[in-house]
């Protein structure tokens, strides 16, 4: 790999040249950047530091003409050149446009002031200010309304006005839009001198400000990184978000979407397009973002070429900048019927939405894998093992960290699998441990997630009134994640917590269900229940057996043996799901926890 080195040079230009630079065109910027948002403080600020001669920081720019990556350019606000650039600029748009407008621009600068309403602003320099070493520099720089006037009083008084040549003499305020135009700045000058008859002391006034104030704008310089032309993608991506100050975030997405603009392709709006596609399609589907949709693709095309010459499957950010705009057309359409197949596939799975989807990252390799599948994700033993597949994933908690790699061999093995091959590596090292369940506490582990889904899966009922609860999860929201053995009850009984708090105690009930169970011991609600809501015991019974709860033990409020039961139907449940045994079910470890084994 080359170094550093030899993808940048350094320079330290003065800032009328590269302001000049940006009104001729020949510093632009690429099409990604947002548009200049700075505000009238901040604009006042930098203008305030580099009259001090204070840093505002490097910029970074990038040749333009090479092989390596081309981004359609955009022309700084207020330029009015319109020619191909030389450079781009990647970093410093909003200090460069802020000083550009207000130094050099004729026209007021648009801005906003600190209630975020559009004003428009001309700057000036208080002289005497700037010269008194007691005042605030920040203070001296004077922000004035587009018509050269601040009034007061709903526009009645005019407390300053500086329309003319004259009045800015008379106020001692100096235009900054003329500071790097030498012609307009020896007018303004002798201006200033005949207006005062050539006084010999505001004649010294003046050149004391030309020297401690105008000299220091004219030679103040900012140090400039630049990228050469033939710079890689990804160096440029790794580059700008090792130094990005201020603007947008360079993703990977930005990046792509400039490169394929410089092609007249519009990446945004066909991402924007397809994002409302997927969430109108279904729910599960909202919180797929532009970076997740990218490597999917990235990942289907590289199975492509790995299918048709035995390239390697990657999807690393360079993978993803290195996706060429055919390669992207022509796979995006069979990505998108791949997410479409994924959501429905996980219906099948009884997840209907984010907030119960185990691991957002799985869902781009399951995209990817039903993309590959087509027609035959509708097959029956196609379908099953898909379905191994992915609880293997979920209930082995393998989507937890960096997942390219996995991606990678997920694509490339499970749909060989599928069609006849070896076991992928994620079935096959896939496993549960028993004393996980104690510490499944919360929904925020897939697992946890994944085991509720598994009891909707199995067929669980409302406790009331017998509804599916899937059904009830699709169509009402109003179902959540529930004791058993309720928390008031368990901690008044001195219950330990690893037990009661544990996906062994929880259910996906509804809201009005959990409401009924209130914080009575479960043979007390169990009675409430049959009395109250015309549901005979029977029926009661066998709807908590559809939870994998077994009605007798609640009946008797056995806590202990209520644990170990349900445990031990959970642990089953996980064996089916993922098709293969738990192992350790009868360990010491676990004999020492629940106090016998977790074996029926």
């Amino acid at each position: 790999m080359s170094a550093i080195t030899n993808t940048f040079s350094t320079d330290q230009p003065f800032l009328s040249e590269l302001l000049a630079s940006a009104g001729e065109g020949k510093i632009q910027l690429p099409d990604f950047q947002r548009g200049w948002v700075w505000d009238d403080y901040r604009i006042r600020a930098i203008i305030a530091s580099v009259s001090l001669g204070y840093p505002v920081g490097a910029l970074m720019c990038m040749e333009t003409g090479g092989n390596g990556l081309r981004f359609k350019p955009r022309k700084f606000e207020g330029a009015n050149e319109n020619v191909a650039p030389d450079e781009l600029m990647l970093d410093g748009q909003q200090r460069i446009t802020s000083l550009f407008l207000a130094l050099q621009s004729k026209t007021p600068v648009p801005t906003m002031d600190e209630r975020k309403q559009e004003i428009e602003r001309y700057y000036y320099l208080d002289m005497k200010k700037c010269l008194d070493p007691d005042s605030d520099r920040f203070d001296a720089v004077l922000s004035i309304p587009g018509a050269r006037m601040v009034k007061s009083d709903f526009g009645r008084r005019v407390d300053l006005d500086v329309s003319s040549r004259d009045k800015e003499y008379e106020n001692k305020l100096f235009p900054l839009n003329i500071i790097f135009d030498v012609s307009e700045m020896d007018l303004w000058a002798m201006g200033f001198q005949e207006y005062y008859d050539f006084d010999k002391d505001k004649i010294k006034f003046l050149f004391r400000f030309k020297s401690e104030v105008i000299t220091p704008f004219q030679k103040f310089k900012i140090p400039v990184i630049k990228l050469l032309k033939d710079t890689p993608k990804e160096a440029v991506c790794q580059v700008f978000e090792n130094v990005n100050t201020g603007g947008v975030s360079l993703t990977v997405f930005e990046l792509l979407t400039a490169s394929y603009a410089a092609h007249d392709y519009g990446l945004r709006e066909d991402w924007e397009k397809r994002k409302k596609i997927l969430d109108e399609t279904d729910p599960v589907l909202s919180e797929v973002d532009e970076k997740d949709f990218l490597t999917a693709v990235t990942l289907l095309v590289s199975h492509q070429k790995h299918k048709s010459r035995g390239a390697a499957i990657s999807c690393k950010r360079k993978d993803i900048l290195n996706l060429g705009l055919g390669d992207y057309k022509n796979c995006v359409d069979q990505l998108e019927d791949g997410m479409k197949k994924a959501a429905k596939f996980l219906h099948t799975q009884k997840i209907f939405d984010t907030k119960n989807l185990p691991y957002q990252t799985q869902l781009i390799p399951l995209s990817v894998i039903c993309a590959i599948l087509g027609p035959h994700f509708e097959n029956a033993s196609v379908r099953k093992k898909l379905s191994q597949w992915f609880w293997c994933g979920v209930l082995g908690e393998l989507y937890g960290g960096a997942n390219e790699t996995r991606y990678a061999l997920d694509v490339q093995n499970v749909p060989a699998w599928i069609d006849g091959g070896n076991e992928p590596i994620s079935v096959r090292d896939a496993g549960f441990s028993p004393i996980r369940l104690l510490s499944l506490q919360t929904r925020n582990s897939a697992a946890y997630k994944g085991i509720m889904a598994l009891l909707m899966k199995t067929g669980s009922l409302d406790l009331i009134n017998g509804d599916p609860i899937e059904t009830t999860t699709y169509f009402d929201q109003a179902v959540d994640i529930h004791h058993i053995f309720p928390r008031a009850y368990a901690e008044q009984q001195k219950y330990e917590r690893k037990f009661w708090n544990s996906i062994i105690n929880k259910a996906p009930l509804t809201s009005r269900t959990n409401r009924i169970i209130g914080a009575k011991a479960p043979g007390k609600y169990m009675e409430s229940i049959v009395k109250n809501h015309h549901i005979s015991i029977d029926a009661l019974r066998r709807h908590f057996i559809t939870h994998l709860i077994d009605p007798v033990l609640l009946e008797s409020n056995n806590f202990h043996g209520f644990i170990v039961d349900r445990a031990k139907k959970i642990l089953d449940l996980i064996q089916d799901s993922i098709g293969k045994s738990v192992t350790g079910r009868d360990s010491e470890e676990v004999i020492r926890e629940f106090g016998e084994p977790l074996i029926r």
